[in-house]
């Protein structure tokens, strides 16, 4: 027969489409792409009316491989398998009555054929290799036959190639090998023979050196796939698959990780050997030896462009690209000071595992030889254990080497990305990502390529530092678990803020970031800009109920949710707001309750954050204020902003002054938004009590306006801004003067509030008095230069600065060694839940700055 020119050049491995040649496109298609009829009728239509000349290689339907190597495990074992035979032969049969419904291909005639053949090898096992693997490849045999029915086979241009026929490999220490120069003859010999423009190609299966049928391994597929690319010299590869492409990490195990639009060969090597299940690493090696592009896309979404793979990606934001997680991996540690100088030690170490047959996924040495670490599966951990153990014996008996150490329960997290070459802290922010959510690092591994950083961590910790990781590079937002308790009157204002801005920060509302089109995520982040930051609302509590939303709680359902909610449990409270899952954990307390307080200890050395306006933790007795800050050194950060100035950043600017060297000397000022409001209000032409109970009307009030009246709010304000100077002061030592009269203290609320009147007339002669020297009234707090705390009625002098405030003003004047005659002054509104719940809100995203989001 004579040479017939196929449609598409035949290629050395290293050869690149020249300019003008036919235009070749090789397509693979996995399982999952063909897993149904209605798949392959997707396929087909991806592949109809393109104008390139295509090559189709096709995996076995979804968990058909697997399926027969049960069969042939349970015939070699004499065990009962003509059930999953049935099982696999109905499956098929089913499929091909669908997509050759006229029997126009005797597709299902050929199958019946195909399945007889099958039942009788079964049925005579045997232990040869090639047995085996001719059963295992049936599956890519079928797929390729009833995906050419659907594309109408010959007539429309259709040919099936068994691999087996063309594609020729050897077995190397590194897998299995392609014998080039004979491929391509056999390839040529078979285009003499098959005239068709376009060809299905069988994936996975091949023949060995001796003629003898063989398989390419697990993925084995995407290897044919860039085998026969390459062989056919076609322009590009495309892999379809259910994924939209190459994920900056498992979606499974972050739910927000992106789609990457390009990548490098470099970079896509390292997330496959690193666990990333797209992309097999041996599949890239023909491509990059021929520098053939490969296209990663979704076959139930083409409208997603995929992820290109080329020898250089396009410049990314982060200089990390992707994470990939490993699990199930021990850690085995040789220890010992007779290893310092001694040449040859990881030579022996790794012999040793290497006659074992044990794989090494990560090594990790100190510069002083004390200790050398590896990283490898956790079912060859003894194996690998005792292999060192035998091969040091010697130095253990002598003391020299104090042992083989297992620790199990390890996963390997990996940062990938051609940006990491040359850029400066890039291991700081991985680092200090994996810090900030509580994730403790036990080995490091760096390659001098640059383009990976590994990280051994505890696999308890490994989701939650994974998503801290990703986020850490700005590949998806900064999550905080979020739990609010107390939903009074702050707690509502902060929840209608949260509700307002979810929009901003997540994106779309309420609507869980992971429940939307990634491309219409990452549409919307570039437009607004708030990819940084997810709050995510999880609990709710009051005083007596709790609500535990397993994902996420909307802000403007979540007073209504507590009626459905279970008796307050501050233990498991805690317990969901620190989720595994997720990297950063905040509990927010608009309680007010001196209990809720006693908690915050604990919390915080959980890692938990607090933020709160409570004012219980920062003035209420002296040593659960020590081991609340004592706690912080754990890793959580406590923010309290609103304790003192509602949205006023009173305690950030003594703060600032103190950290820089300044000494507070004084403080004196109006510290509480409510009595502002009454006495700049207060001369004389309305009773006292009936401004009280139009404060209360307006929200400046507490619920019991002798919460506000009684002056020990604002002595706590007070403590916390001494205790913040470094000064040991307590509630019990400040000096405090009630507005309530001793009659009125102990009655009912309600009782009190009808007798409100019984306020005026001791309140209007304190006013008449102040007015005979030309004064008003203020309600002050003041902390003096020797340590005395004061707060009460006065009649400052004419010029002094809370007689010329707005009315619910806080104003807080601080004397300190620099602003010694003339006082830093802070004022602003500081009554209303509004802006008490804006403090809160500010203090939580001041948080989330900290752990590096950027709202």
């Amino acid at each position: 027969m004579s040479f017939v020119p196929p449609p598409w050049p035949l290629a050395k491995p290293d050869a690149h489409p020249q300019a003008g040649a036919a235009l070749c496109h090789a397509h693979k298609f996995g399982g999952s792409s063909l897993a149904t009829a209605e798949r392959f009728r997707q396929v087909a239509a991806l592949l109809r009316g393109t104008g390139a000349s295509r090559i189709v290689v096709v995996s076995a339907m979804q968990g058909v491989t697997d399926a027969l190597t049960t069969l042939a495990q349970s015939a070699l074992a004499r065990q009962r398998w003509h059930d999953d035979f049935r099982a696999l032969r109905d499956r098929h049969i089913a499929v091909a009555s669908e997509l050759d419904a006229e029997g126009a291909h005797a597709l299902v005639a050929w199958l019946e054929t195909e399945f007889a053949a099958l039942q009788a090898s079964l049925a005579t096992p045997s232990r040869r290799p090639e047995w085996f693997a001719t059963l295992q490849g049936a599956g890519e045999v079928w797929s390729a036959r009833m995906l050419l029915a659907t594309l109408d086979g010959a007539a429309a241009g259709w040919a099936v190639l068994d691999a087996r026929e063309v594609l020729a490999v050897h077995p190397g220490e590194l897998g299995v090998g392609v014998d080039w120069p004979r491929s391509r003859a056999r390839l040529a010999t078979w285009r003499a023979a098959n005239r068709q423009a376009n060809v299905i190609v069988t994936g996975f299966i091949a023949r060995g050196s001796d003629g003898a049928v063989t398989t390419l391994g697990r993925n084995g597929s995407d290897y044919s796939a860039a085998i026969f690319a390459v062989l056919c010299a076609a322009s590009e590869l495309t892999i379809w698959t259910d994924v939209d492409g190459v994920l900056s990490a498992d979606p499974r195990l972050v739910p927000d990780a992106v789609c990457l639009e390009s990548m490098s060969y470099a970079e896509a090597c390292e997330l496959a050997y690193f666990g990333a299940k797209v992309l097999h690493p041996q599949t890239m090696a023909p491509a990059m030896q021929a520098g053939l592009p490969i296209r990663i896309r979704n076959t139930l979404r083409p409208q997603a462009p995929g992820t290109l793979i080329t020898a250089e990606s396009a410049p990314a934001a982060s200089p990390v690209k992707g994470l990939s997680l490993v699990s199930d991996m021990a850690l085995l540690e040789l220890t010992g000071a007779g290893l310092i100088g001694v040449p040859g030690t990881a030579e022996r170490m790794f012999a040793a595992l290497h006659a074992a047959s044990v794989s090494v996924t990560m090594i990790s040495q100190g510069s002083s030889e004390h200790s050398i670490c590896c990283v490898l599966r956790a079912d060859q951990a003894e194996r690998g254990r005792m292999a060192v153990q035998a091969a040091f014996r010697d130095a253990i008996a002598d003391g020299q080497v104090e042992g083989v150490r297992v620790t199990p329960g390890i996963a390997v997290l990996a940062a990938v990305g051609d940006g990491m070459v040359g850029t400066t802290g890039v291991s700081a922010r991985l680092f200090n990502g994996l810090a900030q959510a509580r994730v403790n690092i036990r080995a490091i591994a760096q390659g001098a390529s640059e383009r990976n950083v590994s990280v051994a961590v505890s696999a308890e910790d490994a989701t939650r530092g994974l998503r801290a990781a990703h986020a850490a590079f700005w590949l998806s937002p900064q999550t905080l678990s979020v739990g609010v308790i107390g939903p009074g009157n702050v707690g509502r204002a902060l929840l209608a803020q949260l509700a307002q801005a979810a929009s901003r920060y997540s994106g779309a509302g309420v609507i869980p970031i992971e429940a939307r089109p990634m491309e219409a995520r990452q549409a919307e982040e570039r437009q607004t800009g708030a990819s940084g930051l997810d709050l995510r609302l999880r609990a709710i509590a009051n005083s007596r109920r709790m609500h535990l939303a397993p994902r996420r709680l909307d802000p403007s359902e979540a007073v209504a949710a507590l009626e459905e909610g279970e008796a307050l449990d501050f233990a498991r409270f805690a317990a969901h707001v620190r989720a595994e899952h997720l990297p950063h954990a905040m509990i927010v307390d608009c309680s007010g309750s001196d209990a809720v307080a006693a908690h915050y200890a604990e919390w915080l050395a959980a890692g938990i954050h607090v933020v709160t306006p409570n004012k219980h933790a920062g003035a209420g007795p002296l040593e659960r204020y020590r081991a609340i800050r004592a706690a912080t050194r754990h890793g959580g950060h406590f923010r309290y902003e609103a304790t003192v100035g509602a949205g006023l950043p009173v305690i950030q600017t003594l703060r600032n002054q103190l950290d820089t060297g300044d000494e507070l000397t004084e403080v004196e000022g109006v510290f509480s938004g409510t009595l502002a409001w009454l006495f700049n209000r207060f001369d004389g032409s309305v009773p006292f009590s009936r401004l009280v109970a139009e404060a209360r009307e307006l929200g400046y009030t507490e619920p019991d306006p002798r919460d506000d009246l009684g002056g020990v709010d604002v002595a706590r304000k007070l403590v916390i801004l001494a205790r913040e100077a470094g000064r040991e002061l307590s509630l019990e030592d400040v000096e405090i003067e009630s507005l309530v009269p001793p009659a009125l203290r102990e009655v009912g609320r309600e009782e009190f509030l009808s007798r409100l009147q019984e306020l005026d007339a001791p309140l209007q002669a304190r006013l008449d008095a102040a007015r005979r020297e030309g004064r008003a009234l203020r309600y002050l707090a003041r902390l003096d230069s020797e340590g005395r705390a004061r707060v009460g009625l006065v009649s400052p002098d004419p010029d002094h600065a809370s007689l010329h405030s707005q009315l619910t003003d806080n104003l807080v004047q601080f004397r300190t060694r620099r602003y010694a005659c003339n006082p830093l002054v802070v004022q602003g509104p500081g009554a209303g839940p509004d802006v008490t719940a804006a403090g809160v809100f500010g203090d939580i995203l001041a948080i989330a700055q900290a752990l590096g989001a950027r709202p």
